[in-house]
């Protein structure tokens, strides 16, 4: 299997297209294996409050490209707090927001890279709790991932139908 290096370089609002370009092509991914309930199967950039959205997590935190070969490959924001949806954990924490691979970069690890990162930059901030919640349908597949990648379930949740499952990680 033929290797690519991956960088991982700190993002900001001018990395808001590229980032939603990622998007785009994760929710084409992702129904091309029909999961549509995850992200849906509209585009995020045809979504106004949604394109608002991403762009106010990237500024509440830190966004972080991981480029193959110098293409934005994948994407992940670091805030010190989860969605309105989470409760805060009770202690300082960093939690993974908007995770996503283009879909051409598949395969080539950029996910497990950018959490690699995200947990060093949690350890460098001194901070020892780094949380991420996900998409709990589709048999769990998402959570495996996650579990594999040295997160530990905590707490299931639901949202307008849509089942999720936070996780940790302590640093």
């Amino acid at each position: 299997m033929e290797t690519h290096a991956i960088n991982i370089r700190r993002g900001g609002p001018a990395d808001l297209p590229a980032v939603l370009a990622i998007l785009d092509s994760a929710v084409v991914w992702l129904n091309g294996r029909g999961i549509t309930a995850q992200w849906g199967t509209t585009p995020f950039t045809s979504r106004p409050a949604t394109v608002e959205h991403v762009g106010r997590v990237m500024g509440e935190g830190e966004p972080w490209i991981a480029e193959v070969d110098g293409v934005p490959a994948g994407t992940l924001t670091l805030t010190p707090h989860p969605g309105a949806y989470v409760p805060p954990a009770g202690e300082p924490e960093r939690y993974v927001r908007y995770l996503a691979t283009d879909g051409r970069f598949h395969g080539l690890g950029v996910g497990a890279a950018l959490l690699a990162h995200a947990a060093e930059e949690t350890r460098r901030a001194g901070v020892s709790l780094l949380r991420v919640d996900c998409f709990a349908g589709s048999e769990g597949r998402l959570v495996a991932y996650y579990e594999r990648q040295g997160f530990t379930r905590t707490d299931p949740f639901t949202v307008d139908a849509w089942p999720g499952q936070v996780l940790e990680m302590r640093v």
